[in-house]
């Protein structure tokens, strides 16, 4: 396997900087007076100040928070703003082909029309770039903090916010390692570390002394928890329930009040998330039909009060995987063990197979042909999404086998309702908007994320008769396959009437990422069923279905391969990961919020006063 840096954490980095040690939790509270909340465009300490500041990874990630911010803006008087790390330009684009920097645009306009719903002026980007979805936050950290920029780069701009804007309560992502997004986790990480920094003036002491930036330190720390199940209706309001890993307690805020406006909260930030298009929202009712008995609360995690951490006690999960050990030791360096309680969940046994050598390679044209496919038939059950209301609705199998150096794999089908028919040419990616299979493959079987690894999709049909296409997506290297796996090989038959497709597709062995053990290969078969034409998703199927199917290899199952000996020599690739990000100079409306506020674009660092 590929060596990995580790993450840009506190301990470490900021020790090696000749900085702290450990999160001074107890280091001086304010040392500024108390912002009075009101804006002044002609300057001052106000210019920038929010009550409240969100912190999250990607343009979207504050939606399942808007109804309780715009809640506290009209009852409570309480102003809000966004930092938002990237502009989100490795997510899908459900209205048009754009990618990268062009579409870290389109999200950046998206998400300020769609905060401003809610009363919330400013967004600040700190201009880092979003790649594929991987569920591991150090290599996130590579990423966001790479040379020639230092490896606090992101957590200081972070301080550098909180000194600006002199919030009170800051609200982040979950920093918990299971089944979410790396992005989402270091984005909680970095800010619940900031949170601690900013009030402590020997913390990048550049930004109080050449800067002009005054130590600044918030009272509460919430982390989103999109997951919680807590009592319904007006009776979650204000709810203080401990979590069950933590025991920290979670913060319910009731979307069920009408605003002034007359509407709910949930159905203002209803109105607001359909705003972000290029994500599927859209496709989201336009109404909340929940009965307001039974409309969940917004929680939140309360970590810390009055500055000061909320202490429980510390558990010790014992035969951690290296995802969680690293995890548990990042929440030990920064003085809040408890976060890590239980965090590795209790994995299923995975499932194995055994792939047949064949003597006669399979003719790839999509179908079946005998003897071509001897092995066991791997069937794929509901994974995530909405459960397939029959065997007609989606239903899937597959089957492996493998002449010499090359794997083969079939997978059959059912399916009553064709998604939407993407370029074959021109828009071969992103293939969990429409109907798609994926073949997901861990070449040794030691992979803590896909960086690592080989994920192929292959589409069974594309627009004006197109037929099959193939591509790599969140894995070691991405794009088509004709110039990320030349010798893949795809075809498909699809039924007429439509009642399903048959995909058939060679790999060969030589196009993953590292040599193949042939007793420790792990791998995963997907299935997306789409039953729309807004590219969009409704069901997902796997043949190991558990989490984050597509980007947990430790989920895979194994796939023996007996009697196969890989040529010698053969290379280990390093991770080709995609560094294009939209720059806030490029953005006018970043433009003109930095000249009101303040702050400088990407919240930089500023010219001495």
């Amino acid at each position: 396997m590929t060596p990995r840096k580790p993450i840009a954490t506190l301990s470490l980095t900021l020790a090696a900087a000749g900085l702290v040690a450990v999160v001074p939790w107890t280091a001086a509270c304010d040392t500024k007076a108390e912002p009075s909340g009101r804006t002044t465009l002609s300057g001052g300490a106000d210019r920038a100040h929010a009550d409240v500041l969100f912190i999250g990874a990607h343009p979207d990630d504050e939606f399942q928070s808007l109804a309780t911010l715009g809640r506290w803006k009209e009852k409570e008087g309480l102003s809000s703003a966004v930092v938002t790390i990237t502009r989100g330009e490795g997510g899908g684009n459900a209205v048009g082909p754009e990618e990268g920097a062009p579409l870290g645009m389109i999200r950046e306009t998206e998400e300020r029309k769609a905060v401003g719903t809610l009363g919330i002026r400013d967004v600040y980007y700190l201009d880092k770039p979003d790649f594929w979805y991987t569920l591991n936050a150090p290599l996130v950290g590579t990423v966001w903090n790479r040379k020639p920029q230092r490896s606090t780069d992101t957590l200081e701009r972070l301080v550098r916010v909180i000194r600006a804007t002199t919030p009170k309560t800051v609200v982040t992502m979950d920093p918990r390692p299971f089944n979410q997004h790396g992005a989402h986790q270091l984005a909680g990480r970095l800010a619940i570390e900031a949170f601690a920094l900013a009030g402590d003036p020997g913390v990048f002491p550049e930004q109080i002394k050449d800067e002009k930036y005054t130590a600044w330190k918030p009272s509460r720390l919430l982390t989103q928890s999109w997951g919680f199940r807590g009592p319904l209706g007006r009776q979650c309001d204000g709810k203080r329930i401990n979590d069950k890993d933590t025991k920290l307690p979670v913060l319910g805020v009731w979307p069920g009040e009408r605003s002034s406006g007359g509407k709910t909260w949930a159905q203002l930030g209803r109105d607001a998330a359909r705003t972000y298009a290029t994500q599927g929202f859209l496709s989201l009712d336009k109404e909340v039909r929940a009965p307001l008995n039974e409309m969940p609360c917004e929680w939140f995690t309360v970590v810390a009060e009055n500055g000061k951490p909320l202490r429980t006690k510390a558990g010790d999960q014992s035969g951690l995987r290296p995802q969680y050990a690293e995890f548990r030791d990042w929440a030990r360096r920064v003085k809040l063990p408890w976060l890590a309680n239980d965090a590795q969940p209790a994995y299923p046994d995975r499932p194995s197979t055994t792939v047949p050598e064949v003597a006669k390679a399979p003719v790839v044209n999509g179908k079946p042909d005998p003897g071509e496919y001897p092995g066991p038939t791997l069937k794929l059950t509901h994974w995530e999404g909405t459960p397939c209301s029959s065997e007609k609705d989606c239903a899937a199998d597959a089957r492996f086998a493998r002449n010499g150096d090359d794997l083969y794999v079939l997978v059959h089908v059912t399916d009553d309702e064709k998604g939407a028919a993407l370029d074959g040419k021109t828009d071969c990616k992103r293939h969990w908007r429409t109907d798609s299979v994926e073949v997901d493959l861990d070449p040794q079987g030691r992979s803590d994320e896909t960086s690592t690894t080989f994920k192929a999709a292959f589409l069974p049909y594309t627009a004006n008769g197109g037929g099959a296409c193939a591509e790599r997506d969140g894995d070691n290297r991405q794009g088509p396959a004709a110039t990320t796996a030349p010798g893949m090989v795809v075809a498909s038959t699809v039924t007429e009437p439509y009642e399903g497709y048959t995909v058939e597709a060679k790999i060969p062995l030589a196009d993953l990422p590292a040599p193949v053990d042939p007793g420790r290969l792990s791998a995963n078969v997907l299935l997306y069923d789409s039953d729309t034409q807004d590219r969009t998703g409704q069901s997902r199927l796997a043949w190991s279905p558990f989490g984050s199917a597509q980007a947990d290899p430790y989920v895979w199952g194994a796939l023996g391969l007996p009697g196969h000996v890989p040529p010698p020599g053969r290379p280990t690739h390093p991770a080709d990961i995609p560094l294009e990000a939209a720059q806030s100079k490029d953005s006018e409306a970043s433009r003109d919020q930095s000249r009101r506020t303040g702050v400088p674009l990407g919240c930089g660092p500023r010219q001495s006063q």
